[in-house]
């Protein structure tokens, strides 16, 4: 089953800053912890992320629903300059409610200058019919206040205009 959450926002920035921002900054400064999601503490094997499809391993501090460590892997799936990403979590090390892996899409759309519609969409892949009712719950409360918190993260730092750390 997949289940697809979508939030939609406006950013007060240049396309390139809100295009590059989620996925090219520091992940810890994006996905600080939020209830039982614990904080990104960094990434490994990252050589050429950024490229249509790089991996990264993805670390995070210990939380009530992670020992710590070593959680996922990201992939790049796609990459349309100033438009949109598509890219992939997967590989969890925990028991993630039957969830297979999550794709997800960041678009960009210039609605005028310095003024950027976002629509950041999540697709959590399940493959256990007997948690679909429990993946949808999870999907439409949890994660899409989770998705918001993201966002607002991402919205911070494309406005600090923090550096990015990867091409």
């Amino acid at each position: 089953m997949e289940t697809k959450v979508k939030i939609t926002t406006t950013f007060n920035c240049s396309l390139e800053r809100a295009f590059k921002t989620p996925l090219l900054c520091d992940v810890s400064k994006i996905h600080t912890g939020y209830g039982l999601m614990p904080r990104v503490t960094h990434c490994t094997d990252d050589e050429n992320w950024g490229k249509v499809g790089s991996n990264k391993k993805v670390f995070a501090a210990k939380s009530l629903t992670q020992k710590g460590g070593f959680v996922s892997v990201d992939t790049i799936l796609e990459r349309k300059e100033n438009d949109y990403w598509k890219f992939e979590v997967s590989d969890f090390q925990s028991w993630m409610l039957g969830f297979s892996r999550f794709t997800a899409v960041w678009k960009t759309t210039e609605i005028e200058k310095n003024k950027i519609l976002i629509e950041y969409t999540y697709t959590l892949h399940s493959d256990i019919a007997i948690f679909y009712p429990l993946n949808l719950l999870f999907a439409n409360t949890f994660w899409k206040t989770y998705m918001k918190h993201v966002l607002e993260n991402v919205k911070r730092l494309a406005y600090a205009e923090e550096p990015y750390m990867y091409s």
